[in-house]
């Protein structure tokens, strides 16, 4: 595994992050999701992302029991606030003084921790003062509830803003946790540039596009029978706009790139975010152990700048670029 500075700071977090966004407590049994974290584990993972709303905390609870015994200084656990949990009272969301401080009481309860490594905010606010937010997650981290601060799909100005209030704050604010892959680039313009002037890390999830990157999606093709395609109650939405034709078409044309280089599309799809000198960490899940240990095998694989063009070639005119948008609706809760 290959272990990677977070930010401007001295924390160092696995190339691969595990994530339980859409497995643990809702898409995979518990037994299930405690083998996918120890897979994690073998495969030199030490570092573990949640958040409270996952399958309305139940997410964090899966994975604070999958980790009882492991030594705690050897793991890095981020987990998120800012949805709403709970009962969804009328304070029970955003990034209230009041919603963090209740929230990070929770999620270290679920974990079974003291502390969480990183602390996120899961989207940007706008009915809170940022100064509220920031002086909220100021005291968290004196507090010694957190370690750091991080923040999640928020764009380049939200990420200048929170920045320079941290700092007067004599806080560290760390990463930024977009969507990124071949198809979805959106951060490449504005916010990529911006992070790495003030010292903040990308930890990217979705490094395969829901699944469309591995090529098991061929065009003219129904979905596979219990694929994130054919979920009509919680994936087929998330990735419908790459469910076309020409994006499928394109998709296949990765595969001679990827057989030439000895990878599987999955292991292609994840080295060429880890190429991004600005992407600490990218996040997989996983529903069966096994997927754990051969996608690992991407980290430390280093694409020449012949093989980046062939692939800028294939997806480049498919790929979302807007720095305007930051996540499709129906992946808010990522």
């Amino acid at each position: 595994m290959e272990f990677r500075y977070l930010g401007n700071s001295g924390l160092k977090v696995s190339a691969v992050t595990y994530g339980n966004w859409l497995t643990h407590g809702s898409q995979v049994e518990n037994d299930t999701a405690a083998l996918c974290v120890r897979a994690a584990l073998d495969a030199g993972i030490t570092t573990f992302d949640t958040a409270d709303t996952y399958a309305n905390t139940v997410a964090e609870k899966v994975l604070g029991d999958a980790l009882i015994g492991e030594r705690r200084e050897s793991l890095e656990i981020f987990t998120k606030v800012y949805f709403p949990t709970g009962a969804r009272g009328h304070n029970d969301t955003g990034l209230s003084r009041k919603h963090i401080f209740e929230s990070i009481n929770g999620s270290l309860t679920r974990l079974q921790t003291d502390y969480v490594d990183l602390y996120q905010a899961h989207r940007f606010d706008v009915h809170t003062p940022l100064e509220e937010t920031m002086q909220a997650f100021a005291d968290v981290v004196r507090q010694g509830k957190a370690l750091y601060i991080g923040v999640s799909e928020w764009n380049a100005e939200q990420l200048r803003a929170g920045h320079a209030l941290a700092r007067d704050l004599g806080i560290q604010l760390i990463s930024n946790q977009p969507q990124y892959s071949m198809l979805w680039r959106v951060i490449e313009a504005e916010v990529v540039p911006t992070s790495a002037e003030l010292g903040i890390s990308q930890i990217v999830w979705s490094p395969v596009a829901q699944g469309v990157l591995t090529g098991k999606y061929l065009p003219g093709q129904p979905p596979l029978a219990g694929s994130r395609a054919a979920d009509a109650k919680g994936g087929a939405d998330m990735i419908e706009r790459w469910m076309t034709d020409e994006v499928l078409t394109s998709v296949q044309r990765l595969r001679p790139i990827a057989d030439e280089l000895g990878l599987t599309m999955a292991q292609l799809a994840l080295a060429w975010v880890l190429q991004n000198q600005n992407v600490a960490s990218a996040i997989m899940g996983a529903s069966r152990p096994e997927q754990l240990a051969d996608n690992v095998k991407a980290v430390g694989v280093t694409l020449e700048p012949a093989v980046m063009a062939q692939i800028d070639d294939v997806t480049r005119s498919l790929a979302e670029v807007n720095p305007r948008k930051t996540t499709s609706p129906t992946e808010r809760l990522a």
